[in-house]
């Protein structure tokens, strides 16, 4: 399994717009972030996990030859905004199946709705095939097993994925302890981590060590990084062994 980063960046990604912090006009391009989402090549599958403002750009980086399942988190923009730029998938391929919660394909039927037509559709627009992601029940793709997590962003509900033993978390702030038995025994975890100051709907630096030592992964990548969070070098000398911080463009393999 390859895991390549496509974003670990907040919702405004880094550089800010505008902004004056140090971190925005670093030349480190680690420190150069678009929003958060990641590509998972499993044996001969493609799958992206949530398709935000970012996703065309980072297709073309990752030269990402096609797209077998997109999985979604939840419906906030800096994960969903991109859902058009699957037209050259949609164009090779045919429908691409979307995964998420029922909540947020109805959100995502109401903002897209030329996507969902069934009637008159342009002919230039792509199509879906939007799949219920429930929890408690795996995901089945041949002869692959998803197991959904269910997680809490403040007050909204969150999907994270595992994928064998890697999983696949961001934006979180709670979890509870049934879900979090789930992602025992993982050799990668990826969690969100904005920034070391709290923060009402994500997990900053201190919440997700704890959260790590919780879980007990081999390895875990921080990702959905803010710039107040500090310049990459600087924040990766200070985390714990075996935890990093995630970088756009990063790949690992499992």
């Amino acid at each position: 399994m390859n895991i390549y980063f496509l974003g670990t960046g907040t919702s405004q990604g880094i550089p800010v717009i505008g902004s004056d912090h140090p971190v925005c006009h670093s030349q480190d391009s680690k420190d150069k972030r678009l929003r958060v989402s990641v590509l998972i090549s499993w044996g001969t599958h493609s799958f992206v996990i949530d398709c935000g403002p970012d996703f065309r750009q980072q297709m073309l980086t990752s030269n990402c030859p096609k797209i077998d399942a997109i999985f979604f988190t939840h419906e906030h923009s800096d994960h969903t905004a991109g859902l058009d730029d699957i037209r050259p998938f949609f164009f090779r391929q045919g429908e691409i199946p979307i995964y998420a919660h029922q909540r947020v394909l109805l959100n995502l039927e109401k903002r897209f709705n030329y996507i969902f037509e069934t009637e008159n559709r342009y002919p230039g627009a792509p199509g879906v095939f939007p799949i219920e992601v429930v929890n408690n029940e795996n995901i089945e793709i041949e002869d692959k097993q998803i197991i959904p997590i269910n997680a809490w962003h403040g007050n909204l509900q969150v999907f994270g994925y595992r994928f064998e033993n890697f999983a696949y978390l961001t934006d979180v702030k709670t979890m509870d302890a049934e879900e979090i038995l789930k992602l025992k025994g993982l050799d990668v975890l990826v969690i969100n981590a904005l920034r070391d100051d709290p923060h009402p709907t994500h997990f900053n630096l201190q919440e997700a060590l704890d959260f790590i030592h919780l879980v007990q992964p081999k390895k875990t990548y921080l990702t959905h990084i803010s710039h107040t969070f500090g310049f990459h070098e600087e924040v990766q000398k200070r985390l714990p062994k075996n935890v990093f911080l995630a970088y756009d463009n990063l790949q690992i393999t499992i």
